[in-house]
C-alpha cells in the first residue's frame, strides 16, 4: 500500500527514507488532463512512454482520457491490463512482426504508425492484410524550437511522403492519417503550424485526403530557464493551421501529449551520501530517475529537506553525482541549494513526472525507487497549481560558480515566500 504524506518534509520527519522516493501528486495529472480535453479540439492520446506508472494511467482514465499512444507491445499489454476498455494506437514507426500481430489479434489494436514502405508491408503481412486498419504515416520535421529535437530517427522525408501516403490510402478501407513530432519540450507554437503546412503539401502531392491529422507530442512543461508560452497559444496555433489544411470535413485531429500531462506530478527525494566541495553524491542518478539531468543537462529545480528544518540562508551552486561507479553518472546543474548542505540531508528534485521513474535501470544494483503520494502543490505549473516560472539564482545576478546568493526569510526560519538578492 502506497502511503500518503502532506509534503516531502513531512516524510523526512516521520520516516527518513534510505532509498530514492518518487513523490507523486494526482491533482496535477487530473487538472492537466481536463485542460487538454477542454482546450484541444480533437482526441487526446496520452503518450504512455512519458510515465507508464499504473497510478498515472488510472488517474488519466478517471479524468476522462480514453485514448493512449503506446510504443511497444509491453505498453500495449500494460494499458490493456490496467484499462481494458482503453483505445490504443501503436505509434512507434518501427515494430516487429510479432508485436504487430499480437497487438492486432490479441489486444484489438487497429491503429499503427509507419514511415516507410517496408513497415507498411510488415503491418499488412502481420495482420493478414486486414482491411480495418488505421494507418498513420509519420513525416519528418525540422525540430526547430524544441529543446530535445527528434529529427534523425523517424519520419518520412518530403520527397518520400507522397508515394507512402498513396500506398497507405490504398492499403486500408478504414482510416489513413498523417502525423509528425515537432520535438520534445517544444518552445515555439509555430513549429506545429509549419509541420501541419508541410503535411498538407504532402497530401496534395499524393492526391489523397487524410482521415486523421495527428500533431503528435512535444507540448512543454516548466523548468528553470525554460518558460514556454501559454499552452493556449499552442492550441490556437494548431486550430488555425488545421483550418488551413487541405483536409475534408470529417478529418479527425489527434494529439499525443506526454510531458505536459505528467511532468508536474512528480518529484524525487534523494539522500546526500557525501559532499566534496561543490559536489554532492546522491543515492539516485542518471541510471535512476535523473537521466535528463545528465544527458540533456537540465538544471531541475531543487529543495533541501532536513528534520530540524534549520538551514543556511545562503545559496550556492552544486553539481550532483549518482550512486553508481560509472563516471558518466554525473549531473552538472548547477543546482542551487543552501550552502551548508551535507551528508544525511535530503534533496527534492522537482518536475520529474515525465521521463523520471520510467528511465530507471538496475545498473550496479541501484535503481529501486519507492513511491509515496503527497498532497502539496508542484514546484511549478502551467495550469495554475503553482508558480508559472522557476527562477535560477544564476540567471538573476551576474555571479560565477564561486559566488553565492542570500535568501531573506521571515524571522523564526519558517519557509515562506523567498526574496533573493546578491550577497554583499
Amino acid at each position: 500500500m502506497v502511503e500518503n504524506y502532506q509534503s516531502a518534509l513531512d516524510l523526512v520527519r516521520k520516516q527518513p527514507p534510505e532509498r530514492p522516493v518518487a513523490l507523486v501528486r494526482r491533482a496535477p495529472v487530473t487538472v492537466a488532463a481536463q485542460w487538454f480535453q477542454a482546450n484541444f479540439k480533437g482526441d487526446v492520446f496520452y503518450a504512455v512512454k512519458a510515465n507508464p506508472s499504473p497510478w498515472v494511467l488510472e488517474t488519466l482514465w478517471a479524468a476522462g482520457v480514453r485514448s493512449f499512444d503506446v510504443a511497444s507491445i509491453q505498453e500495449v499489454e500494460l494499458v490493456r491490463t490496467t484499462l481494458p476498455a482503453a483505445r490504443l494506437a501503436f505509434m512507434h514507426p518501427v515494430k516487429s512482426r510479432v508485436s504487430i500481430a499480437r497487438a492486432y489479434f490479441d489486444f484489438g489494436v487497429r491503429t499503427f504508425s509507419l514511415d516507410t514502405h517496408e513497415e507498411l508491408v510488415k503491418i499488412l503481412d502481420a495482420t493478414n492484410h486486414a482491411k480495418d486498419l488505421n494507418l498513420i504515416v509519420r513525416l519528418a520535421t525540422s525540430g526547430e524550437g524544441s529543446n530535445l529535437p527528434l529529427t534523425n530517427k523517424f519520419g518520412a522525408q518530403t520527397h518520400e511522403a507522397p508515394s507512402l501516403l498513396l500506398a497507405a490510402r490504398q492499403a486500408t478501407q478504414d482510416m489513413m492519417g498523417i502525423s509528425f513530432h515537432v520535438g520534445s519540450q517544444c518552445m515555439r507554437p509555430t513549429a506545429y503550424a509549419a509541420a501541419m503546412a508541410s503535411a498538407s503539401r504532402s497530401l496534395v502531392r499524393a492526391g489523397v485526403f487524410a482521415d486523421v491529422v495527428d500533431v503528435g507530442g512535444g507540448f512543454p512543461s516548466v523548468y528553470p530557464g525554460m518558460i514556454p508560452p501559454a499552452l493556449s497559444e499552442y492550441m490556437d496555433t494548431i486550430n488555425r493551421a488545421f483550418n488551413e489544411m487541405k483536409v475534408h470535413d470529417e478529418t479527425q485531429l489527434w494529439a499525443e501529449p506526454g510531458r505536459a500531462l505528467v511532468a508536474e506530478s512528480t518529484s524525487v527525494l534523494t539522500k546526500v551520501e557525501l559532499r566534496k566541495g561543490d559536489a554532492l553524491y546522491l543515492n539516485d542518478g542518471s541510471y535512476g530517475n535523473l537521466f535528463d539531468a545528465t544527458h540533456a543537462k537540465w538544471p531541475f529545480p531543487v529543495r533541501l529537506h532536513r528534520q530540524d528544518e534549520a538551514e543556511s540562508e545562503t545559496l550556492k551552486p552544486f553539481r550532483f553525482y549518482g550512486p553508481t561507479c560509472d563516471s558518466i553518472d554525473s549531473m552538472p546543474g548547477p543546482f542551487w541549494l543552501p550552502a551548508d548542505v551535507d551528508e544525511g540531508d535530503y534533496v527534492e528534485i522537482g518536475m520529474l513526472g515525465a521521463y523520471g521513474v520510467t528511465m530507471g535501470t538496475r545498473f550496479n544494483g541501484y535503481g529501486e525507487t519507492e513511491t509515496v503520494f503527497l498532497d502539496d502543490a508542484p514546484m511549478a505549473s502551467l495550469f495554475g497549481l503553482g508558480p508559472r516560472s522557476l527562477s535560477n539564482p544564476r540567471s538573476l545576478f551576474d555571479v560565477d560558480d564561486n559566488k553565492v546568493v542570500r535568501l531573506n526569510r521571515p524571522k523564526g526560519g519558517k519557509r515562506g515566500k523567498k526574496r533573493v538578492k546578491a550577497k554583499a
